[in-house]
């Protein structure tokens, strides 16, 4: 077979691996169709997984989430205000060895073990402890952490109430050459953390970008807009609503 014949059988090769990743648990994503990483770097050494009410995938990079997916719902909003946290964080098994943050990485490191898809989601015991899964976090500033980002966790669940469903998705942004890490597993430190917010029975879809610093602000993109910041794809959002801006996030 000529390289050039080989090279495409290669690609296309990947890219059905990619979409067949994507699809390992479609119930978390509009449409079942799960973020979709285009930015072939990023792509290295992924994996998605799946837990009981939420999804995530996993860079053996980063040693984090390049996303994290979950479908909120007005009753399992309600039900999670209940739960009880369990600060259990623990190492990711299903991941290879070698890829995964350790506990170790986070101490005395000055960073929070910041949530993608947050505990205060959680409407099981199950989903809660799962919620702690090292695959599901990412080294984030610890003021920032507490405050600002869990103002937005909460406004994003106000709107779930009032909307009665939503789509969010949640992850890292990294910008720049220099890129820190922390730990002897060199688990890399975001520049900028997002949201993708989707309540399809509103027909709106919008982005939050935040600082990974002490910040007490925030900024409002369109998904377009997150699109080419992240390297990511979201298909299961209407073409038509990524490029709508909201104004604000209420009470944050």
């Amino acid at each position: 077979m000529p390289f050039r014949i080989k090279a495409i059988a290669a690609a296309l090769f990947a890219f059905i691996c990619v979409e067949a990743s994507a699809n390992d648990c479609p119930q978390f994503n509009p449409n079942g169709r799960a973020p979709v990483v285009v930015n072939a770097k990023m792509r290295a050494a992924t994996q998605e997984v799946c837990y009981s009410d939420f999804a995530l995938l996993h860079s053996g990079i980063t040693k984090g989430p390049l996303w994290s997916a979950e479908h909120l719902t007005a009753n399992s909003v309600d039900e999670a205000k209940n739960n009880t946290r369990t600060n259990r964080f623990f190492v990711e098994k299903r991941l290879p060895p070698g890829e995964s943050a350790q506990l170790s990485d986070y101490k005395k490191s000055g960073y929070d073990r910041g949530h993608m898809s947050p505990a205060g989601d959680r409407a099981s015991k199950k989903g809660m402890a799962e919620s702690f899964s090292l695959a599901n976090i990412v080294p984030q500033d610890p003021s920032n952490n507490r405050r600002i980002w869990s103002r937005i966790e909460e406004a994003v669940r106000r709107l779930t109430e009032e909307s009665g469903e939503a789509y969010v998705v949640t992850g890292p942004l990294f910008s720049g050459r220099q890129l820190q890490t922390i730990g002897e597993s060199r688990v890399f430190v975001p520049t900028q953390l997002y949201k993708v917010v989707y309540l399809p029975q509103r027909q709106i879809a919008f982005a939050v970008v935040i600082e990974n610093t002490s910040t007490n602000t925030y900024t409002m993109k369109t998904v377009r807009e997150l699109e080419a910041m992240s390297g990511l794809a979201f298909p299961g959002i209407p073409d038509g609503l990524k490029d709508k801006r909201l104004g604000g996030l209420r009470g944050v």
